[in-house]
C-alpha cells in the first residue's frame, strides 16, 4: 500500500476516533438517574464579563446518587452560577443556600426514560453519520490517488480497509448505545 493511501486511512482512523469520543462525551451529559458532575460540563458562567466554564469557578461534586453540589470559590459567584444552571436547560432546579448550590435530581418516570433513550439514539445516529462521512471522504481521496497512478487492486484494498474501519466504529457506537440504554432503563 502506498504511503499516500496509508496517510488517508490514518486520517480516517483519527477522525473516526474523534467522532466516537465526541459521542461518548454527549452520552455522559445525558443523565441516567444518577448524579454525575460531568452533567454540568459545557455550562459557562459570566465571570467578570468573560464566559468561563463552570468547573473553573466552582467545585462540583456528586455527594450521593441524587445530589450534585456546586461550591463557588468566590461567594459573589453564587447568583451567576445559579442563573447559568437555570439557563442551561438541563432540567434540574438549583437550590442556593447562600454558601453552596445543591441540585436534587428527581426520580425518572418511564416516559422521561424513553425520551432520554430517543435522545441517545439521535446522538448515536449523528455519530454514525460522522463516521460514514469520514469514510466517504477517505474513499474519494483514494479514487483521486487511483487517477494519479495507484493500481486498481491497491485502490480496492484501501477502500475495503476504509469500509472495515467504518464497520468497526459503527459496531462500537451500537455497543455504547446499548450500554447507555440499559443504564437509562434500569430503575
Amino acid at each position: 500500500m502506498s504511503e499516500e493511501v496509508s496517510l488517508i486511512l490514518e486520517d480516517a482512523t483519527e477522525g473516526m476516533k474523534k467522532a466516537i469520543s465526541h459521542f461518548e462525551q454527549e452520552l455522559v451529559k445525558i443523565r441516567a438517574g444518577k448524579a454525575n458532575p460531568q452533567m454540568l460540563d459545557g455550562i459557562s458562567v459570566d465571570y467578570y464579563g468573560n464566559p468561563t466554564p463552570l468547573n473553573q469557578v466552582a467545585n462540583i461534586a456528586a455527594i450521593d446518587a441524587r445530589t450534585i453540589t456546586v461550591q463557588p470559590w468566590e461567594k459573589n459567584m453564587l447568583q451567576p452560577i445559579e442563573r447559568a444552571i437555570i439557563n442551561s436547560n438541563i432540567g434540574i432546579n438549583p437550590q442556593n443556600d447562600g454558601a453552596i448550590i445543591r441540585m436534587f435530581l428527581p426520580p425518572m418516570t418511564e416516559e422521561r426514560r424513553k425520551e432520554l433513550v430517543k435522545r441517545c439514539n439521535a446522538e448515536g445516529e449523528q455519530a454514525k453519520v460522522a463516521v460514514r462521512s469520514i469514510r466517504r471522504d477517505a474513499i474519494e481521496q483514494i479514487k483521486k490517488c487511483q487517477k494519479d497512478g495507484l493500481s486498481e487492486d491497491a485502490s480496492k484494498d484501501a477502500e475495503n480497509e476504509a469500509q472495515a474501519l467504518t464497520d468497526r466504529n459503527i459496531t462500537l457506537i451500537d455497543k455504547l448505545l446499548a450500554a447507555k440504554e440499559k443504564e437509562i432503563m434500569s430503575v
